[in-house]
């Protein structure tokens, strides 16, 4: 279900909209929706890579909060400059746990 939200924005958060509106030629509406919808994902995975760096998240925690596939979790981490913080028996486990997961789900 969709909700209407109303917000106050800064003339030139106005103005650059009018740009992406003009430059996509897409309405207004889709031009936030579109923006807002990258700004949260990005949000989620910042969010979640802070966690992880912080020992709170699980790689697959990661994953599934940053709605990304497992495999994505390494570059994702890498691009933020955080190291891995398994070891490597703790990768295999992971692996296998994530392998045992999706053969359920098929």
């Amino acid at each position: 279900m969709a909700k209407t939200v109303t917000t106050r924005l800064p003339d030139e958060y106005v103005m650059d909209l009018e740009t992406i509106e003009k430059a996509e030629k897409l309405d207004t509406s889709s031009v936030i929706r579109r923006l807002l919808a990258n700004a949260i994902a990005e949000w989620k995975k910042n969010y979640a890579v802070e966690k992880y760096r912080k020992g709170e998240f699980s790689f697959g925690q990661v994953a599934k909060f940053a709605d990304v596939t497992v495999w994505d979790v390494p570059d994702l981490l890498k691009g933020r400059g955080v190291p891995l913080n398994m070891d490597i028996e703790e990768f295999e486990k992971e692996l296998k746990t994530i392998r045992w997961k999706q053969k359920k789900r098929q």
